[in-house]
């Protein structure tokens, strides 16, 4: 038997006025998307804001249903949007914020298992980490140098 001890790292921020001014656009983008989030079971709502390597910025938010599994994810909405419309593109860098119409979200709010796969498979795709921020409504920030960083174990193409 043996063990292995596996580490992540993360950058934090104060809150959104520390970032560079590139991210805080990104983030203040997240935001402004979150807010048109279809959340009418959960109410909480999520904002995903991608930068491409081509310039564009790909917008997100979460899109439930009453049949809860239909529903999709901020982050996923973006990232098969930027998929499909720009399949050579890199992502280089998402943004992530979630509040909650019920009280204020101040703890940064990562995504979900489901959501970090999705991440992964594109990240995997086009061999260049994906730079993730997220944030809860207010508060810290925090920054993941990559996909990988958040799902140290993942599974991709190569098990299959």
């Amino acid at each position: 038997m043996k063990e292995i001890s596996i580490t992540s790292s993360f950058t934090i921020y104060d809150n959104i006025n520390e970032l560079s001014q590139d991210i805080q656009d990104l983030m203040n983008q997240a935001i402004e998307i979150r807010k048109k989030a279809y959340a009418p079971y959960s109410k909480f709502r999520v904002g995903a804001a991608l930068l491409l390597d081509n310039g564009k910025v790909i917008l997100g938010s979460n899109q439930e249903n009453a049949a809860y599994p239909s529903g999709l994810c901020a982050e996923r909405t973006a990232i098969f949007y930027a998929g499909s419309a720009y399949p050579e593109a890199k992502i280089l860098k998402m943004a992530i914020t979630a509040a909650s119409d019920t009280n204020q979200t101040q703890t940064p709010i990562p995504p979900c298992g489901s959501c970090r796969q999705s991440i992964a498979e594109y990240e995997i795709k086009q061999d260049t980490p994906i730079e993730i921020y997220f944030m809860g409504e207010i508060g810290e920030v925090y920054k993941s140098a990559s996909l990988k960083n958040l799902l140290p174990f993942m599974f991709d193409k190569k098990f299959l």
